[in-house]
């Protein structure tokens, strides 16, 4: 008895090679990460698809097994996440807690917030109430993965526990650290949206696409988190093959700027529609323009031997909203702006376009005027990668 007991302690009932059991803590703890992006992020906070009931609960079943999470719980926090985004209110902003905190306590700040029940009461409208629900999934939490824990310990012998802590640690570290943390703090962004959201890495691979964080804030009912072409989400993958064979139906992806061929017309109330519908990517492509500008300025001051410095330390936050430039950055650009007309120019009209989906105080008729003036200024300023833009915009339809 004592023999067999070792041995099963040692090599479990599956008698597994290291690889084998490496392989299994990899695919399990990616099954966790594809039953959150796709389940609990995409499908249940912001309905940018439908699955089917039976691959909806296989998702369940398996969060329930690996993280223990309620689903009304963590949809409610992200919800209000999105509403109150980096402000004292946001659950897990690293902008208000602290970058060391969200890493590292992120689960437990989950934890805090879902004992608010008026943050469960106001935000988890839609999320499922069946008696499943109600009587196993979130009656008997810690159960669920106490069960993960004994099949573990079974197949792998006393090995099964370590994989188990890998296990309960990666939606912790991975989402509520990285994807919480990192995302608000630290990657490239792809749009100016109004919260401080980074995309991480351009592919989304490690944690099912959340990667691309930045791009999620900004389309967030997007099934797709991936937007430029060098831009990979494997959850996307997985919906799409989902969608394939009818377990899966997209509500809604990014959308596309379409550019009318042939001759530029005039700014009308179409352009004016693109503009506010497709403000954030319309946006980026002025970021472009000003960058390019910023390039063109820094050659010429070169050339004519004059002194690049200043422009140097402020050129990667001049296409930045101001709210995200840091406040010891800001003397310096206004100083930038005041000694250099063309990037004041840029600068000015940059602020002017912004006003267009801001502005209430005018009919379409008179914004759609308007931005005829604009882009008769753009074109007019002598400013290459303006005019150049301004008939981009032209062209843009909704």
């Amino acid at each position: 008895m004592t023999d067999a007991l070792v041995t099963w302690l040692s090599e479990g009932l599956l008698n597994a090679s290291g690889w084998e059991m490496l392989a299994y803590t990899l695919l399990s703890t990616h099954l966790t990460i594809a039953s959150v992006t796709i389940y609990l992020h995409r499908n249940q906070a912001h309905r940018a698809l439908d699955l089917h009931p039976g691959v909806a609960h296989v998702f369940r079943f398996w969060l329930w097994l690996g993280t223990g999470m309620v689903t009304r719980e963590w949809v409610s926090i992200h919800r209000k996440h999105h509403a109150k985004c980096e402000t004292a209110d946001d659950p897990h902003s690293p902008q208000t807690r602290g970058i060391s905190t969200v890493m590292w306590a992120g689960a437990e700040l989950y934890r805090q917030e879902a004992k608010n029940t008026e943050t469960v009461q106001r935000y988890s409208h839609g999320t499922p109430n069946d008696w499943v629900e109600r009587n196993i999934y979130s009656r008997f939490q810690w159960q669920g993965v106490g069960l993960l824990l004994v099949v573990n310990v079974l197949a792998f012998g006393a090995l099964g526990a370590t994989i188990w802590a890998v296990q309960m640690a990666w939606i912790p570290f991975f989402a509520a650290g990285v994807i919480n943390g990192i995302g608000h703090y630290w990657g490239y962004r792809n749009f100016e949206a109004s919260d401080a959201s980074t995309n991480v890495s351009p592919w989304g691979i490690l944690i099912g696409g959340e990667e691309l964080h930045n791009n999620h804030h900004t389309y967030p009912t997007s099934a797709k988190f991936s937007v430029k072409p060098y831009e990979f989400d494997i959850g996307w993958v997985y919906i799409r093959l989902l969608a394939a064979v009818g377990l899966a139906k997209v509500r809604k992806t990014p959308p596309q700027l379409v550019k009318q061929k042939g001759i530029t017309p005039p700014a009308d109330e179409n352009t004016l529609d693109a503009l506010i519908t497709h403000r954030y990517a319309v946006m980026a492509q002025f970021s472009k323009a000003l960058r390019r500008a910023v390039r063109e300025q820094l050659r010429q001051a070169q050339a004519g031997g004059a002194d690049v410095a200043a422009l140097q330390a402020v050129k990667r936050w001049l296409h930045r909203d101001e709210q995200h430039v840091p406040e010891a950055i800001r003397p310096a650009i206004s100083q930038v702006l005041h000694d250099n007309a063309v990037l004041q120019t840029m600068a000015q009209m940059r602020e002017e376009l912004r006003e267009f989906w801001s502005n209430t105080k005018h009919t379409p008729a008179q914004l759609a005027a308007a931005l005829q003036q604009w882009c008769a200024k753009a074109e007019a300023s002598g400013i290459a990668p303006l005019r150049e833009f301004s008939l981009t915009l032209r062209a843009v339809r909704t």
